[in-house]
């Protein structure tokens, strides 16, 4: 355990854990049963095309997310482009710019233009007044964001898209599991969109899906990933290839059967987190609404410069120096970045203002309490010597 700032690495100390720590590392899985997947699908030699572990994959998520469909598909990018296509949207979709790249960049490359509104700097879900104040003649749909697995404004947005006329898609990456007001994430909406990436709290290796209680939207999407078979008028141009393999099914299955597991250590290490956490000035663990279902995934930190002394991006580097791998989950935010920030440039103050403190923390079932321990040992010295910190590395500069 650190004592005092000199104990820090970026001053000549020894770093604090010997093996880095990750944001986002992925989880343990059963080996064996994994294994015992793969072997019965190359037995079977099915690979791909729709497997019959794709189709158990696709009924355990709509299960979980209370639909009637699931397409699973290669990565949730894809799923998100093929949600866009099989919508037909068209002009502009609104969308918060307090998201991974991959949600405005999915809009971007099938020729629509993202619209970034500002948050509620709160919970970091999108501002539906905000929304509402973007929406134009040339508005087809909103995606919303549930930033962390924290569901956003959902009821809200539903009734604003409702009465504007616009689709409601639902970015849920972070939120496998999850619920708004007792309902699963994955039911709102027009759909909803899922990520089985090796970082997520279940993963396939890579994958996504969408989830939707429209047949006729899903039916739509099932062709589109497979080249366009099976639609009216088929053309090999009208589809593309997002399928979802076998082996990609088996690891996701084998992650589902655990899923409880690492929700529990999970939660435990948020917990933990927040105890070790508790009363220090300038920090905040970012919650969870215990009355609804969490996967805990995400472990967020909010740092209050001002009170602190020290800025979010001068403990990352204290952290990341003592082999701990914290990110910045998401700064800059989009609307910050190339292409956007040239093509639309725009002020969003309270999403700047969040994205400038955040920082997301490790955990996972690759962490252990004792790490947890550790890390926050770091960050509390950090934060209550945050001034002395801050000037020591201005001198050295």
């Amino acid at each position: 355990m650190k004592r005092d700032i000199e104990d820090f690495a970026i001053f000549g100390g020894r770093p604090a854990f010997l093996h880095p720590l990750y944001v986002g590392h992925p989880n343990i899985v059963d080996r064996d049963r994994l294994f015992d997947r793969l072997n019965w699908t190359l037995d079977n030699q099915w690979l791909t095309n729709g497997g019959p572990l794709a189709r158990e994959f696709e009924d355990r998520v709509a299960e979980l997310s209370g639909v009637r469909n699931c397409v699973a598909t290669c990565n949730a990018t894809v799923a998100l482009q093929l949600l866009v296509h099989a919508a037909e949207l068209t002009g502009e979709v609104i969308m918060p710019s307090m998201t991974f790249a991959a949600t405005p960049h999915s809009v971007r490359w099938l020729g629509l233009t993202p619209v970034f509104c500002d948050i509620d700097p709160r919970y970091g879900g999108v501002d539906v007044s905000a929304v509402e104040a973007s929406i134009t003649e040339r508005t087809s749909a909103i995606f919303g964001v549930h930033l962390w697995g924290r569901p956003c404004a959902v009821d809200e947005l539903e009734k604003l898209a409702a009465a504007r006329g616009l689709r409601l898609f639902f970015d849920a990456a972070h939120a496998l599991g999850c619920s708004s007001k007792g309902r699963p994430i994955g039911g709102f909406g027009d759909a909803e969109v899922f990520s089985f990436h090796a970082t997520k709290v279940v993963n396939a290796f890579e994958g996504g899906a969408i989830v939707t209680d429209d047949d006729e939207l899903a039916q739509r999407i099932r062709s589109l990933h497979n080249f366009g078979i099976g639609m009216e008028g088929f053309n090999a141009a009208g589809g593309t290839n997002g399928k979802f393999n076998e082996a990609a099914a088996a690891m996701g299955l084998t992650s589902l059967d655990s899923f409880p597991k690492y929700t529990r250590h999970n939660q435990g290490n948020y917990e933990l987190y927040r105890s070790e956490l508790a009363g220090v000035a300038g920090v905040r663990v970012i919650e969870f609404d215990p009355e609804e279902r969490n996967n805990y995934h995400y472990i967020v930190i909010e740092v209050d410069r001002e009170v602190t002394g020290i800025s979010r991006d001068l403990l990352m580097e204290l952290l990341h120096a003592e082999r701990v791998q914290a990110k910045p989950y998401f700064s800059p935010a989009c609307h910050e970045l190339e292409p956007y920030r040239s093509q639309r440039p725009i002020r969003l103050p309270h999403t700047e203002w969040l994205a400038a403190r955040v920082l997301a923390m490790p955990t996972g079932t690759t962490v252990s309490r004792e790490d947890i321990r550790r890390v926050c040992n770091i960050v509390r010295i950090a934060v209550e010597r945050g001034r002395d910190i801050t000037a020591r590395r201005r001198q050295d500069a």
